[in-house]
């Protein structure tokens, strides 16, 4: 038992040097891919930020690693985490060694990700304008139909004469796509940006009407007879026990909507507003510059995935009676 015991730490002792090395080995790659080889022809020839990004990368990864290490508890998750380390270089030499070194991609479309990077440096204050523009719609067209959407689908499945009305409603307007309605809604609303929060709101209120519909009416009959029977009146029964019970679906229709709110919204200020990152990459493809173009999907990217990261976090504390038992 003793040997076996031996082996298996000296097992996990080589796994864990693996997963620690790898990035260093990524990481060298590209610098050197960068440095030795000779750039293609027809290059831009503005600064790179490249080389000062990936020096900050591997800096970042090795304060990860010391934090790691004086904290026990964060080593399980910087296991599992280093590969993907090592991934991000390989993807940063692939990139800049299909683009910047060999050119078997056409400027301007592909440009170099030191091109990309320096975007940052230098439009650091419209990117920054732009987002800013973006989450104010995005949070007021999610929040207004996320709130509609609770209202008509908690009415719907909790009332007959409700669902009776609103059901047939929903089947018509649901299926129709959120950018469709642009047209009607710049005529409509008196401002782009009342148009575009209508545009959001509409890819929101479908999903979160529906799955919540589905949720309150899928409560067993069982929770309401218990309630009845210690005295529970109607209002006691939709806030204490029918919307509680639904939570798991209401989040679902939660996560539906705002994913389908990142494409309304970057489809109306694309059309529509005079500000936004979906205006940025318009205005920027216009000029051709689609390292501006590239520069704003890499934000979208992180921006929209945090958004749903934070829905996630609250999902699990506002379900954490149910960890272990709900799974997705």
């Amino acid at each position: 038992m003793i040997n076996n015991a031996v082996v298996q730490i000296l097992q996990a002792e080589k796994k864990f040097n693996v997963k620690i090395i790898f990035p260093f080995v990524t990481f060298i790659i590209a610098w050197l891919l960068h440095h030795v080889l000779p750039d293609a022809g027809n290059v831009l020839t503005e600064p790179s930020a490249y080389p000062v990004f990936l020096t900050s990368l591997i800096l970042l990864y090795l304060f990860w690693v010391a934090v790691s290490f004086a904290a026990p508890k964060l080593l399980s998750g910087f296991l599992q985490r280093a590969p993907i380390f090592a991934a991000v270089f390989l993807i940063l030499a692939l990139w800049d060694l299909v683009t910047l070194k060999l050119r078997l991609v056409p400027l301007p479309f592909f440009p170099e990700p030191g091109r990309v990077l320096a975007v940052y440096l230098s439009d650091w204050e419209m990117l920054g304008t732009s987002l800013l523009h973006s989450l104010r719609l995005q949070f007021t067209g999610y929040f207004i139909g996320a709130a509609l959407g609770l209202l008509a689908g908690i009415g719907m499945g909790w009332s007959k004469k409700i669902g009776y009305w609103f059901t047939p409603l929903v089947k018509i307007l649901g299926p129709i796509p959120a950018t469709a309605w642009i047209p009607v809604a710049l005529t409509i609303f008196p401002t782009s940006f009342s148009a575009s929060v209508f545009l959001v709101a509409m890819a929101v209120w479908f999903p979160v009407t529906i799955m919540s519909s589905s949720g309150i009416a899928g409560v067993p009959n069982a929770y309401f007879d218990v309630a009845r029977t210690l005295g529970a009146d109607n209002r006691f029964l939709i806030f204490k026990v029918a919307i509680p019970a639904a939570l798991p679906l209401i989040f679902i229709g939660l996560f539906m909507g705002l994913t389908t709110s990142f494409l309304a919204l970057i489809v109306a200020e694309m059309l529509g507003v005079k500000a936004g990152l979906g205006w940025y990459i318009s205005w920027a493809q216009s000029w051709a510059e689609y390292d501006k173009v590239y520069a704003v999907l890499i934000i979208i990217s992180f921006v929209f995935s945090s958004l749903i990261t934070i829905l996630f976090k609250i999902r699990d504390r506002v379900l954490v009676w149910q960890k272990g038992v709900v799974k997705w």
